[in-house]
């Protein structure tokens, strides 16, 4: 219990230290010089050597400074070059074979195709294999011959059966 009153007091204390601390006046900026340039010009008058000293050249500085003066010019192009824009792709519009994929048509670069495209051209696929063989997908949809067989071998589209109730024989229970 003494221990908990003790620490509680320490926290108390270094609180109340902390709000001093914070609540002290700062410095808004650093120091300034308290000469004013009426003093300035007194001092100058009274002592002419230190403005000879300031305004003296010193021969060798400026000899080594000299030696180390790079002057640099930008080069003139000889031709004016235009800032060119990164061309675009060219955009081909296709619709979808069939009446029900109205919804959702988009513009899709050459050599890429869309989901409903995709599910299109592998149902023609399935349903009719030797009109719509690989090179004529290839050549209707403007994409590469590899992607095209890599897309009908490791793709296939859900086939539904629905199975006719008469079908159906009730399951007998033991």
């Amino acid at each position: 219990m003494a221990f908990l009153m003790t620490c509680s007091l320490q926290e108390l204390q270094h609180g109340s230290k902390q709000e001093q601390d914070i609540s002290k006046r700062k410095p808004l900026h650093g120091t300034q010089s308290t000469i004013s340039p009426s003093l300035l010009q007194e001092h100058l008058g009274q002592y002419p050597e230190v403005k000879e000293e300031v305004s003296r050249k010193d021969n060798k500085l400026l000899s080594l400074l000299r030696d180390v003066y790079v002057d640099s010019k930008d080069p003139v192009p000889s031709l004016l070059v235009k800032a060119t824009e990164p061309q675009q792709e060219p955009k081909e519009f296709r619709l979808p074979i069939g009446d029900h994929f109205d919804k959702n048509i988009m513009d899709s670069p050459k050599g890429k195709i869309t989901v409903v495209e995709a599910l299109t051209l592998l149902n023609n696929h399935k349903l009719s294999p030797q009109t719509w063989s690989a090179e004529k997908i290839t050549q209707e949809y403007h994409l590469e011959l590899k992607d095209v067989n890599s897309l009908l071998k490791y793709f296939v589209t859900f086939e539904v059966k629905i199975v006719p109730p008469e079908d159906r024989k009730p399951i007998q229970s033991k």
